[in-house]
């Protein structure tokens, strides 16, 4: 058994080209590259949604792992809440199977469009005409013979069923008045039921709780935060090198040998990080909070404080959350107010992790702008008493 010493001459790589190219992604959103797969003996369904990170909070819960030294004994863990407003369904795309992929068939549209999706189809709103289907709606007109025909194409040929679906950021603090609109895969059923089923749901909202249950594991497909032009210290996690090196020590000190000429892509550079589109696996939803019920309040069985799921002083830059939540352990990539588009999990789920029920004994609404003594106004009033104006 040899043990080697630090290396001199070799050494693992710094960083992972697994990311490459390391560049400032196109879109403004996460897009899902694969839907999880379909099951016809299933009821038609959804399989993705589109939330907006409002920020993030602790909360302490007793683990439930029999053999593990950490069970039942309490700990404290970082989560992420997400805002969830409805999302509107507005149109199905019909993929068909071709050698090369899946090809969008035909694409049809709902009657009435609200002014946040019409907006997705100019650049600039206020100094349009807003007559975009104006033609498109005289489909509807004739006794609706020409969808129908569409409808009966999209059963007849087609293997893949999605739903154009919207976000509604007019309910939450966002002062953006454009909506997020992607395509969600319908899975299970025939694909006539599939059809039928995405056709009912034209002009109506569905709720996150329609696709996602408390304690499920699912994914996360966001931008990440943006960072700008860095050096290869931070981009890379090369090492500095000796402190009185020439000409600066944040470098690389060998970027290649002589020949042959050229500088490897393998060898780390300086370039843009951050805003990456990336997609994370696994994220355990904690809590789904329902707007109106008790579930959305930050009381737990062991804390019966009635107190909001908002800190005090709102959400750092997000503001309030007043519509549907998820309460996802561990990180999300993004800033606040990013939208974050929510995968069902494309896996079936066996770990211990993802069968674990989670029951939560407190969660933290202290003020996340400072330290954040208080939970609630009551109880800093309590404290301080009345002050003056």
């Amino acid at each position: 058994f040899f043990k080697m010493s630090h290396c001199k001459f070799e050494h693992p790589r710094n960083g992972s080209l697994g990311f490459l190219p390391k560049k400032r992604c196109r879109r403004g959103r996460g897009k899902v590259k694969s839907f999880p797969k379909d099951d016809p003996s299933k009821p038609p369904h959804l399989t993705a949604f589109i939330g907006y990170k409002a920020g993030s909070t602790h909360i302490l819960r007793e683990v439930e792992k029999p053999g593990s030294k950490l069970h039942k004994k309490e700990t404290v863990e970082a989560v992420t809440l997400i805002e969830t407003p409805p999302m509107v369904v507005v149109g199905i795309v019909g993929y068909i199977k071709t050698p090369r992929g899946l090809r969008s068939l035909n694409t049809v549209f709902a009657e009435h469009l609200s002014d946040e999706v019409k907006r997705k189809f100019y650049k600039n709103w206020s100094l349009a005409k807003k007559k975009c289907f104006s033609k498109y709606v005289k489909k509807y007109t004739d006794g609706k013979k020409a969808i129908e025909a569409e409808l009966e194409q999209l059963k007849k040929h087609c293997s893949s069923i999605r739903v154009l679906a919207h976000t509604q950021p007019k309910k939450t603090p966002l002062t953006q008045k454009k909506a997020h609109m992607m395509e969600i895969q319908v899975n299970g059923g025939t694909v006539a039921q599939k059809v039928d089923w995405a056709y009912s749901l034209f002009e109506k909202s569905f709720t996150v709780d329609s696709i996602f249950q408390p304690n499920e594991m699912i994914d996360t497909i966001a931008i990440t935060r943006g960072h700008g032009t860095q050096g290869v210290v931070q981009r890379w996690g090369v090492t500095r090198l000796p402190r009185k090196t020439h000409r600066g020590l944040r470098k690389v000190a060998c970027i290649g040998a002589w020949h042959p000429a050229r500088v490897k892509w393998t060898v780390p550079r300086a370039g843009q990080q951050g805003f990456h589109h990336r997609t994370e696996i696994n994220k355990k939803v904690y809590r789904l909070g329902k707007a109106g019920e008790a579930s959305h309040s930050a009381t737990t069985d062991f804390d019966l404080t009635a107190k909001d799921i908002t800190p005090m002083g709102g959400f750092a830059h997000y503001g309030i959350i007043k519509e549907d939540y998820l309460m996802i352990k561990g990180a999300v990539p993004g800033t606040v107010k990013r939208p974050i588009t929510l995968r069902r999990t494309l896996l079936p789920q066996t770990s211990r992790t993802a069968l674990e029920e989670i029951k939560l004994k407190f969660i933290d609404t202290a003020s996340k702008f400072g330290h954040g003594r208080f939970q609630t106004a009551e109880e800093k009033l309590k404290t301080y008493g009345r002050v003056k104006a």
